[in-house]
């Protein structure tokens, strides 16, 4: 199941080191179903941590292939990856990009996260840039931790339900005479 996740921005007032309160937006990562959804969860979340009032400014679909966490890494980085074929049919080679979002300490240590990631991958790929993402915390649906299982039951609930669609030109809807409302309140 592929996962979609949207980046959410949040407006607070935060008090820095100094002891000085400033407005600031910071952008999250969700994983949702759909932006209402997304917005709902980051509420979510963030209530836990904000205990003042806070905006949510933006939620766009972030472009994200694959989301890794790593132990004892602090921030966020956006790798971009080339993967290469070869097409046999005009025989020149192809890039497709996508984007890893992982977590490590500096540069370095996310390019050697990226090469891990990667490390069972059949093609060949290059890894062109790895910058630093402005992302802050990344709340995936399922972490592994105890509370999932009611997720799990929500989750299922969620994409199991479709809105009832009906028909352009069908009328579903029952009208009752006069004579016969008369006849059911003298019976």
């Amino acid at each position: 199941m592929s996962t979609t996740w949207y980046e959410c921005k949040v407006k607070y007032r935060k008090t820095d080191e100094s002891g000085v309160q400033k407005v600031t937006t910071e952008p999250y990562l969700v994983d949702a179903l759909s932006y209402t959804e997304a917005e709902s969860r980051i509420n979510e979340e963030m209530a836990a941590y904000i205990s003042e009032e806070f905006k949510i400014t933006n939620i766009k679909v972030a472009n994200y292939s694959e989301i890794h966490p790593f132990e004892n890494s602090d921030r966020w980085f956006k790798s971009k990856v080339s993967l290469l074929a070869y097409d046999e049919e005009s025989g020149k080679e192809r890039k497709t990009n996508m984007y890893i979002l992982l977590q490590a300490n500096d540069v370095k240590e996310a390019f050697d996260n990226t090469t891990a990631v990667m490390k069972g991958t059949m093609g060949d790929y290059s890894i062109p840039a790895i910058t630093e993402s402005p992302i802050l915390d990344v709340f995936p649906y399922f972490s592994g931790e105890e509370g999932d299982l009611e997720k799990i039951e929500r989750f299922n609930v969620l994409k199991a339900s479709k809105p009832e669609v009906i028909a352009d030109g069908e009328d579903h809807m029952e009208f009752v005479s006069e004579e016969e409302v008369e006849e059911e309140a003298t019976a």
